[in-house]
């Protein structure tokens, strides 16, 4: 045994344990988390006028007595099982906003729908890929930055090269511009749907303040960070009629419209942070990158399908700052946590500026420090409209519905629940990580596996 590594002995210790099936049933459960959280109580079910117990549930005969639950982590980087069932989840959430379903009728499918990419303004020139052999910057007469860096790039670059998305010279580089754009990328959206409001009511002849009497914007998006570290948005931006997605807008409201609208808004709207002596005045825009496609319900020369913009959306979600070398996946403490972080020097001085700005007492609101391993973007990852479709809450309920299939629910107005739970714990013990990947990868291997069949299947059906 002493020869043996600590997952090995870990790994004995649990399968000698008597209640070692239950445990696994646990984990399966979980779908293999990779770090999950552990409770500690029971639940108990009475009848309000009899006192007769209708079911309970306690932990007392669980192993360890504790029970697992998932961590819901969308970040592959800590939990890749709750980030694939995030990310399902998501694919679902946006889908149903597009093609219908999860309590969304279809006939959303036949709305002014468009798929809008915004970027973040240039900062200061980076290293870019190419294709087709195309230089990354080339310059004939060769100039260079009051820095002595060259302000041109004879080489190719591949998606992949080191260079890509780096400053060509760091002291050149608007870092400030740049965190402070992030700090208030939230306030430049809602500027931004403000904006898309206003030229529609415009365009309908009609107040603002009665827009929603004609017409409802719905929308729903997802930040990713670029190559250069800079956060970017890809949005879903439907039109539905004043009673949601149920109802059709006003008839002048047209698809051309809405990309007339969302065009004007990207010109238009702007934020201005509070002056300081240690920057001057900032006036945050959108970039000059600006994309927007309509989406059909299957691909055309024209516009996106529902499937391909959501699968898009979806797949974003679950990155996290550290997986796009935009950042870190924890928040830092200290200028010395920046110092030792594993990042490039570009991205260490986003969070360095982030630092030193987060001591003004102007900025002090934006908690700069806090959001240091961000960059300072400080908004969720996914947001969208109330009326655009269903809810994560709602998507987990109906999955808790499908697992405990037909079983007899027990609430009711006479049911009483009680219920008793406490925080007691989170991670695997390193045998027990071990399992737990293994568990993870087979039910990931059978979903791959159900998948391919019920392709074959439909394709021979057709």
């Amino acid at each position: 045994m002493r020869l043996l590594s600590d997952t090995d002995r870990d790994i004995i210790r649990l399968v000698n344990d008597p209640l070692f099936p239950r445990w696994l049933e646990q984990i399966k459960a979980v779908g293999g988390c990779s770090h999950p959280v552990y409770l500690s109580g029971s639940t108990i079910t009475r009848n309000a006028l009899t006192g007769e117990v209708i079911s309970s549930y306690t932990t007392a005969t669980e192993p360890g007595e504790r029970l697992a639950v998932r961590c819901r982590n969308r970040r592959a980087s800590v939990c890749v099982p709750c980030s694939r069932l995030h990310a399902g989840d998501t694919f679902h959430l946006v889908r149903a906003g597009l093609s219908g379903g999860k309590s969304v009728p279809d006939t959303v499918q036949e709305r002014p729908r468009l798929f809008v990419t915004l970027t973040a303004p240039a900062f200061g020139p980076v290293h870019r890929a190419t294709e087709d052999g195309e230089l990354c910057r080339p310059r004939r007469d060769g100039p260079v930055c009051e820095h002595g860096r060259p302000l041109g790039c004879g080489l190719v670059h591949s998606k992949d090269d080191h260079p890509v998305g780096l400053p060509q010279c760091g002291a050149c580089y608007d870092y400030v511009g740049q965190v402070l754009w992030h700090a208030h990328a939230g306030r430049l959206w809602d500027r931004f749907t403000t904006a898309v409001r206003r030229h529609l009511a415009s365009a309908g002849g009609i107040p603002r303040s009665r827009l929603s009497d004609h017409l409802v914007v719905s929308f729903a998006k997802v930040a990713e960070f670029q190559r250069r570290a800079a956060v970017h948005f890809h949005a879903v931006v439907r039109l539905d009629g004043p009673d949601g997605p149920g109802s059709a807008p006003a008839a002048w409201a047209s698809e051309e419209l809405l990309l007339d609208a969302v065009s004007h808004a990207v010109a238009s709207s702007f934020v201005t942070p509070p002056p300081s002596d240690a920057y001057g005045t900032e006036r945050l825009g959108w970039g000059a990158q600006f994309d927007a496609r309509p989406i059909r319900p299957f691909n055309d020369d024209d516009g996106l399908s529902d499937e391909a913009v959501a699968a898009y959306v979806a797949k974003y979600v679950s990155k996290g700052a550290a997986e796009t070398a935009a950042g870190l996946d924890y928040r830092v403490t200290s200028l010395g946590d920046i110092h030792a972080a594993a990042v490039n020097d570009h991205i260490r001085a986003l969070m360095g500026t982030c630092w030193r700005l987060g001591g003004l007492p102007e900025l002090e609101h934006l908690r700069l420090r806090v959001w240091a391993h961000s960059l300072g973007y400080r908004g969720h990852i996914l947001t969208k409209s109330r009326r655009y479709s269903t809810t994560y809450a709602a998507l987990r309920a109906d999955r808790a519905d499908h697992l405990h299939g037909d079983t007899e629910a027990v609430d009711g107005p006479d049911a009483v629940t009680e219920s008793a739970w406490r925080y007691v714990g989170s991670g695997h013990t390193p045998g027990a990580a071990q399992l737990a990947a293994g568990i993870a990868e087979d039910l990931a291997q059978n979903r791959e596996i159900a998948r391919e069949m019920a392709a074959e299947e439909q394709w021979s059906n057709g």
